[in-house]
């Protein structure tokens, strides 16, 4: 619970507090520190001396724990896709081109 209390106050911060201009600097910030984390992810994975052996024995269940929420998500963004994004852009796209 305290961790959604600090993403709240995260989120009303960056709402009312930060510029927009300061927003684009924490947009890279953000993007940085997800590529540091990746990197030191996989440092951490490559010091193992038998990852490749433990990668092998998850198996199946490593796979369908990656297939399932990947597929729940693209068939929540396609199905919300398809009922709240209207086809006006498609409509506008074709306005634009027979004029």
């Amino acid at each position: 619970m305290g961790i959604l209390m600090i993403m709240c106050i995260g989120i009303l911060a960056g709402r009312f507090l930060v510029s927009p201009r300061l927003k684009k600097g924490n947009e890279y910030v953000s993007i940085l520190c997800t590529f540091i984390l990746i990197f030191a992810m996989g440092v951490m994975l490559g010091k193992k001396e038998n990852f490749l052996e433990e990668l092998s024995s998850l198996g199946l269940s490593s796979f369908l724990f990656f297939l399932i929420p990947a597929g729940c998500s693209i068939g929540a963004v396609y199905f919300l896709t398809k009922h709240f994004m209207k086809n006006d852009e498609s409509e506008s796209c074709g306005k634009e081109l027979e004029e």
